[in-house]
């Protein structure tokens, strides 16, 4: 067990009701829950995305925080959040991730895994 490590989890959901599919606008949230599993409390500074759509189209995003926060957590501490992206298309992905400075200093990153936005599929 690392002194300086995060565990990350994701959960998306789609909001049709924000969505307006004729006008190619997809809307989306993510729910992510940061926990600290490390031996070492730290703060999460900032974040990096990198958004991807069905077409291929990127978009980075950096920014200071996480929704307005700079959580520090403690071991064993976590911290959760919801937020949202919009996509051109039905389908893309989100990969990234947080830039993270202990208590003693040491800075690190905290790998955040792809993950898949996507309409749920529909049976007919």
């Amino acid at each position: 067990m690392s002194n300086y490590e995060f565990t990350v989890s994701v959960r998306t959901q789609y909001l049709p009701e924000q969505s307006d599919p004729e006008r190619t606008n997809f809307v989306f949230t993510y729910s992510i829950t940061i926990k600290n599993v490390g031996k070492v409390a730290a703060q999460l500074i900032s974040r990096h995305w990198i958004i991807t759509d069905a077409n291929n189209h990127v978009e980075e995003v950096r920014g200071l925080g996480v929704v307005g926060h700079q959580p520090l957590l403690q071991p064993g501490e976590q911290f959760e959040y919801t937020s949202g992206a919009a996509l051109q298309t039905p389908q893309g992905s989100m990969v990234g991730e947080y830039f993270c400075v202990a208590e003693d200093g040491h800075q690190f990153e905290v790998k955040i895994p792809e993950f898949v936005l996507s309409l749920p599929r529909t049976l007919h």
